[in-house]
């Protein structure tokens, strides 16, 4: 028997479980949330709300949620739970407070939503104090090993296809050379995909070096037929960001009229694609699924549109690869 997929005979059953975003928030996250806590209620479990990620598991902010608790959030970008970074609880002290507010509430397991820093904190609270936690990954950066794509990445990434789209009106009305930078700290997910989809000139991304010489190069080669070129750069690219890169095309090229358009935290916000929507209620309700399951210290992902789950130290340590068939593809018509 089952019931919208998920199978009724289980290993083990919770009875109350906390869910909490944590880290960077992004589009999807109350996706995640909402499907988190119909799926709990609709197994008699029930959830608890962290506010505040670890900081408001310290600070003891946590309440019972229900169905209306999660109605019409579905379509935000953000998180109705909140987000924070605790330096708290980075020393023993704080998990030790956080553990206590958790086990006085009769809480049994986790639902973390977020990355990197959110797993490794989940991951300390089932290592010290033996509570289990299942993590779904909510970050734009698409860096996370264990999925597909991370919740809020495709909401990112159209963000910025629109906003090079609406610079290439301007690029082209003024014959403007414009480099576009995202986010994309240790990642080039958001700079490939969207450089793809805008029809960026040229990408520079973390993953791959010496992108600045090939697009002088190119540069040079093309004699300005074209009269506009838009070239998109992740903030962390090894080679600069964009108003350095701007600055090192000016030394080549004096005379053209360049611009650098900065898109920052515009694409964590705004309401998330039908993509993210899904993806994340898919997630969240699973994350509950393995939690009911005996699960813990794993997160879950989807890969090849099949659900996986990933344990935590893989998940933090793994490193995901570029897709270099998208790379080529850059090479050939981003040009």
């Amino acid at each position: 028997m089952t019931k919208d997929g998920i199978i009724l005979f289980l290993l083990h059953i919770v009875k109350r479980i906390g869910i909490y975003t944590s880290g960077g928030d992004s589009p999807g996250m109350n996706a995640c949330i909402r499907a988190a806590v119909r799926t709990a209620l609709a197994f008699d479990i029930e959830p608890y709300g962290i506010r505040r990620g670890y900081e408001g598991m310290i600070e003891d902010d946590i309440q019972p949620l229900n169905a209306a608790s999660v109605s019409n959030i579905i379509q935000y970008g953000g998180t109705v739970l909140k987000t924070a970074r605790s330096k708290e609880f980075m020393k023993a002290e704080g998990r030790a407070k956080a553990a206590e507010n958790l086990k006085k509430h009769g809480i049994e397991g986790l639902v973390c939503i977020g990355g990197n820093g959110s797993y490794t904190g989940a991951l300390y609270l089932q290592q010290e104090y033996g509570i289990p936690a299942i993590g779904c990954p909510g970050t734009i950066d698409n860096d996370l090993a264990g999925t597909d794509f991370t919740i809020g990445f495709d909401t990112a990434v159209n963000t910025a296809m629109d906003a090079i789209d609406r610079v290439r009106d301007t690029a082209e009305s003024h014959g403007r050379v414009f480099f576009i930078e995202v986010m994309g700290r240790d990642s080039g997910y958001i700079g490939l995909y969207a450089g793809l989809a805008g029809g960026a000139e040229g990408i520079l991304i973390p993953e791959k070096g010496n992108q600045f010489e090939v697009l002088i190069k190119h540069y040079e080669q093309k004699s300005r037929k074209k009269e506009f070129s838009i070239y998109v750069v992740a903030e962390g690219d090894d080679e600069g960001k964009a108003v350095d890169l701007s600055k090192r095309f000016l030394e080549h090229y004096p005379e053209s009229d360049t611009r650098v358009v900065v898109l920052g935290h515009i694409q964590r916000g705004g309401k998330p694609t039908a993509s993210d929507r899904i993806l994340a209620s898919r997630l969240g309700a699973h994350a509950v699924k393995g939690l009911m399951d005996g699960l813990s210290n794993c997160a879950v992902g989807v890969v090849k549109d099949e659900i996986l789950y990933t344990p935590f130290a893989e998940a933090i340590k793994g490193k995901k690869e570029l897709n270099d068939n998208l790379w080529v593809l850059n090479e050939m018509i981003c040009r």
